[in-house]
């Protein structure tokens, strides 16, 4: 679920800002920071500060929501049917990396090529998807790789934020989490070790899968 809905997330929003920071505006390399900044945060850091966000009752998310006349706002990390989202979110407001790859691409594509576009009278989305997206698909090719290892890596947020349990209702237990909790509160380490190996081979054969298909979709220059 998570990774299922984080990823293509991830790169749709990721493309979108990317565009936005490609503006020539006044001021943009401060936007750009800004962006990038979560990054930088740690992990632990990181969990902390949005439990504290997407608190039911303190957080500054509910007390806006509340602001616009939504009387039961989420209870995010203290519901089973909204931890999960919330867990999404935070991924997302860290994913200032990626749109920085992004960028970088966008700022590679040839504006010869955005040119005869427009001599041949092409509009806005037309370019973005016949030039742009083609251009840049080896980046979201590099992007999702990097998002499917972390997703099944994802595993610091939700141990503290749960603190090690995967409450409510294991609606947060992860897979290294669970893994975790076998080999450390029941040292069961038999079968945490075979679960780090699946999760290996699992993390293998998916990258294997999408750089075997990737060759119907991204384009390189030099092709």
């Amino acid at each position: 679920y998570y990774a299922g809905i984080s990823i293509p997330l991830g790169i749709v929003m990721g493309i979108i800002i990317a565009l936005l920071l490609n503006a020539k505006v006044k001021g943009m390399a401060f936007y750009r920071t800004i962006f990038f900044l979560p990054v930088i945060v740690p992990f632990a850091a990181h969990a902390i500060l949005w439990k504290w966000i997407l608190h039911p009752k303190l957080g500054v998310v509910n007390y806006i929501i509340e602001l616009i006349g939504i009387k039961h706002p989420p209870g995010w990390f203290q519901v089973p049917g909204w931890s999960k989202p919330a867990l999404i979110i935070m991924a997302l407001w860290a994913s200032g990396q990626a749109i920085i790859i992004y960028l970088a691409g966008l700022q590679d594509i040839p504006k010869s090529l955005f040119e005869v576009a427009d001599l041949d009278g092409a509009n806005w989305f037309q370019k973005i998807l016949h030039i742009t997206l083609p251009m840049i698909s080896n980046v979201v090719l590099f992007n999702l790789v990097m998002g499917l290892i972390q997703a099944f890596q994802f595993f610091t947020q939700p141990f503290i934020i749960t603190k090690g349990t995967g409450r409510p209702m294991d609606s947060m237990l992860m897979y290294n989490l669970y893994l975790y909790q076998q080999a450390f509160k029941f040292f069961n380490m038999g079968y945490a070790c075979a679960m780090a190996w699946m999760l290996f081979v699992a993390i293998i054969l998916i990258t294997l899968f999408v750089f075997k298909t990737s060759k119907s979709w991204v384009f390189y220059g030099g092709e």
